[in-house]
């Protein structure tokens, strides 16, 4: 009896970890600045507890993403494709943008911090962006099933019934999804570090400016 004593009490502060970790997942939307400040712990045993709702908030908000561009309007326009075919091809496509996103944005994100300032770890910029964007994997969830119910197949063809008054509604509400994930950045940024919005958003602005250098000169190399 002791030693089954001695194995669950070794389990439970992970599992208490994890637990704490997906609530915190889902009060990101209610009361982000509790959420947020709870990365400023950088101890590994809290950051592994984080790693799955992580990767749930990426893989989620990776397919948002890329259900929001236009190369998805015209999917079931050809005979070759189904329904099923086009949902794996959104899925895979998604978490390869997720996945693409977290570790190079977060990697730009640690730069721009950086050159503000921060101590802050690499992990820590990862955990940031990927809970930033909470908000794009609860339109996955509330959003697109909605106009998937009003529209079908419709929103993957060109020329289809979402273009039209209620599909631009549609397409605002998207819209603020994708600026309550920004405005989530610059608070979390905010709170994570304890700065003033100014020195938030400049830490924001350096980390997209070197971005945009890395990505010009990326075209330039290539182009040559």
């Amino acid at each position: 009896m002791g030693g089954v004593e001695t194995g669950a009490g070794h389990a439970t502060p992970e599992a208490g970890l994890e637990r704490e970790w997906w609530l915190r997942t889902l009060a990101v939307f209610a009361s982000p600045v509790s959420t947020f400040a709870a990365l400023r712990d950088p101890s590994p045993s809290r950051a592994d507890a984080r790693e799955e709702p992580v990767l749930l908030l990426v893989l989620l908000a990776g397919v948002t993403s890329v259900l929001a561009t236009p190369a998805v309007g015209d999917l079931l326009d050809s005979r070759t494709r189904s329904a099923a075919t086009v949902a794996v091809i959104i899925f895979l496509a998604g978490a390869l943008y997720g996945t693409a996103t977290y570790w190079i944005g977060g990697g730009f994100l640690r730069l721009g911090l950086r050159a503000a300032g921060s101590e802050g770890t690499y992990r820590q910029a990862r955990h940031l962006l990927a809970y930033a964007a909470a908000p794009l994997a609860l339109a996955l969830l509330l959003l697109w099933p909605l106009r998937l119910a009003v529209y079908g197949g419709d929103l993957f063809r060109e020329g289809g019934a979402d273009e039209n008054g209620v599909g631009r509604a549609f397409d605002a509400a998207e819209v603020g999804f994708f600026a309550w994930a920004a405005l989530l950045l610059v608070l979390g940024v905010k709170v994570v570090h304890d700065w003033p919005v100014v020195r938030s958003i400049g830490a924001l602005a350096l980390a997209a400016l070197a971005l945009l250098v890395f990505s010009l000169a990326f075209l330039i190399v290539g182009g040559r």
